[in-house]
């Protein structure tokens, strides 16, 4: 008799409790070493920004947050490393477009799902690709090399750092966005792919601004066009896509994830930190040196925007039948 008449009362208190633990857990979060795993080498562009915004949160946490390289199979190593590590917040995910969106329709099969195993965190960073040609390439603008590509359909040979990367996915949606067609060359990686780009034999492509800057201001290639939504600081002569075909963007976007259920708690603490560091003018100064926007989206935004980013990039993958072997 006491338990029925009692249990209903029970549960309340139990509910409270429990409602009660957030703030305490993040309260004494974090009192070990944070580790973020990156599942690219270290020097790259993920490597560099998971470190600038990793080094401030260590200030601002006072616990040494550790950059993990986790490498192999396009991101996806890493990537399923912090889908399985325990979900307490000392294990976080760089993410970015390869495998928080695009992987989902690369791969016939993925050993994760970037919706149901993860929990966003904040967002960093974004950097904007560019469309780089060879000092001799006829065209000298986004509309003199539509009407080139419209005139000689598949003559025009556009490098790649290799097959569904960044750099090939931007030319598949310039491709369809214009409806033109131009051959995709793809290269293992940036460096190789410039020796053709340079001598013209692969005259076009769309490189990551940050990586192109050095070539641009050396003169080896020329800019057309931006792929973000507003010009470059960098670049501040240089046309947007979008100015020319509207609604164009593409950028490599950055942000932490944490395995699914870590606490609520964690996760908006986490938010408030990531911020705070991004907020910070230092990390704002090193990330625009590097090409980069700061980022700060609101945390229920983050979730909506990889659905749309997933949409986006399994649209244009299907269409271009771009396939990893």
């Amino acid at each position: 008799m006491f338990n029925r008449i009692h249990a209903p009362a029970f549960a309340i208190a139990l509910m409270a409790s429990g409602l009660a633990m957030g703030p305490l857990v993040a309260q004494d979060y974090p009192s070990r070493n944070i580790a973020i795993i990156v599942p690219q080498p270290p020097g790259g562009g993920t490597d560099i920004i998971s470190r600038i915004v990793g080094a401030q949160l260590q200030t601002q946490l006072k616990q040494t947050v550790i950059i993990d390289n986790r490498t192999g199979a396009g991101t996806i190593v890493g990537t399923v490393a912090a889908a399985n590590a325990a979900p307490d917040g000392y294990t976080l995910l760089t993410g970015l477009n390869a495998n928080m969106a695009v992987n989902s329709s690369l791969y016939a099969t993925l050993a994760y799902d970037p919706i149901r195993d993860f929990t966003p965190v904040a967002m960093m960073a974004e950097f904007p690709f560019v469309l780089v040609v060879s000092k001799d390439f006829p065209a000298k603008s986004v509309q003199e090399l539509i009407a080139m590509a419209k005139a000689k359909p598949g003559e025009i040979n556009v490098a790649s750092a290799g097959n569904g990367s960044g750099q090939h996915l931007s030319l598949e949606l310039f491709k369809l966005m214009t409806g033109t067609d131009m051959t995709h060359i793809p290269y293992r990686g940036a460096s190789p792919a410039y020796t053709d780009v340079i001598s013209g034999r692969t005259p076009v492509f769309f490189d990551n601004l940050s990586s192109a800057l050095g070539q641009i201001k050396s003169g080896t290639v020329r800019a057309l066009a931006v792929t973000g939504k507003e010009r470059s600081a960098q670049l501040p002569d240089v046309p947007t896509v979008a100015e020319t075909i509207p609604d164009f963007q593409n950028y490599v976007w950055f942000g932490l994830w944490a395995p699914k259920k870590t606490p609520q708690a964690i996760i908006e603490k986490l938010h408030a930190e990531v911020k705070n560091a991004v907020a910070d003018p230092e990390v704002q100064k090193r990330i625009a040196a590097d090409a980069g926007v700061p980022m700060s989206t609101p945390l229920n935004e983050i979730e909506p925007m990889v659905k749309a980013e997933i949409a986006k990039w399994a649209d244009v993958v299907k269409r271009a039948n771009i396939k990893i072997q």
